[in-house]
């Protein structure tokens, strides 16, 4: 080969790698899309992320609308994309269901609708709003989670149907704040997830959550301290009903239910059997909703005793409590 080609190659890849490396440190990389920021899309700045640090590296976002579909791989982690401003900070996408993949052609369903995935470790959402605007009576996921110790404050996550996947058994998440809209199952899945002073709000005569809790699993999903308010003219909105597992389990406690909640509280998917098998409770909760004089007999209400027990550093792990601690900004 050529001297003078070999040499131009050779610095032409030592001058990617040095691109490539550049943000291989703690600083915070900045994504405007009017060109001030380093990157213009969500998506480049995440391109340039390397795998298994072991540093908090911010991506700060500033306001606009990113219509950008966007996914953070599983070999990500200690990375937190903060929003200047959770209302003006949007990212969204309108992909659904029945959509069909431009390669393969097949239908995406449920689980590639998504707008924002998340599979990586130790990944925070600070001050974002993710949207799925499809309004059709279809699966359209706003936000889709598969990896473990996910943190997400004062967030809002818009949709209609399916809303917030929260996958992957064992998986742990943590909700601060937050506000999640949608109609239909809008928050479902399998993984323990806490919801701390999040406001649930339901746009129609549906199901609020849809938990696969499996039976093996301690915890699925806690509500605490949260608002569960509703769209005008919406007035019988069950608080759960059991999506593929039948030993589905979700607490609601100390929150505020609206006169939208049924007097049953819960459903059972009108599947045999399933009665004996959910884990629904409550406790301590207020507002119209929240009377149980006619709940289902196969929910309970929580004594004093177990409801104390249910703490965010009990369910979630004194590790990840202690990676909230370390990395929350309020």
């Amino acid at each position: 080969m050529n001297r003078f080609l070999m040499l131009i190659i050779v610095a032409t890849i030592t001058t990617m790698c040095n691109a490539a490396n550049r943000f291989d440190n703690a600083d915070t990389i900045v994504v405007a899309q009017d060109g001030t920021g380093n990157f213009s899309t969500i998506n480049d700045a995440v391109y340039q992320l390397l795998p298994f640090r072991d540093y908090h590296k911010v991506v700060f976002i500033r306001k606009g609308v990113y219509h950008e579909k966007v996914e953070l791989p599983s070999t990500l982690t200690n990375v937190e994309l903060l929003g200047e401003d959770r209302d003006s900070t949007i990212i969204t996408f309108d992909d659904n269901a029945q959509k069909k993949h431009p390669l393969t052609g097949r239908k995406l369903g449920t689980f590639g609708s998504y707008t924002l995935k998340v599979q990586g470790r130790c990944i925070t959402l600070h001050n974002i709003t993710v949207a799925n605007p499809t309004e059709k009576h279809t699966q359209a996921v706003a936000l889709h989670t598969d990896g473990d110790m996910l943190t997400f404050v004062n967030c809002r996550f818009l949709g209609f149907v399916d809303t917030v996947y929260t996958g992957t058994i064992g998986a742990r998440l943590y909700f601060h704040k937050c506000y999640i809209e949608g109609t239909l199952d809008f928050i479902f899945g399998p993984a323990t997830a806490w919801f701390e002073e999040c406001e649930i709000h339901s746009k129609s005569n549906e199901y609020a959550t849809a938990a696969s809790t499996p039976d093996f699993q301690t915890y699925g999903y806690i509500f605490n301290r949260c608002r569960l308010t509703s769209a005008e003219g919406i007035n019988h909105v069950f608080l759960g009903r059991p999506w593929r597992s039948d030993a589905a389990y979700t607490v609601f406690m100390n929150c505020y239910l609206g006169s939208h909640i049924t007097k049953e509280g819960w459903h059972d998917w009108r599947r045999t059997g399933v009665a004996e098998h959910v884990r629904y409770m409550e406790y301590n909760n207020e507002g119209p909703g929240a009377a149980t004089v006619k709940r289902v007999p196969w929910a309970r209400q929580l004594t004093r005793r177990e409801a104390r027990k249910l703490t965010p550093q009990a369910v979630l792990g004194n590790s990840f409590f202690t990676y909230i601690e370390n990395n929350y900004y309020e």
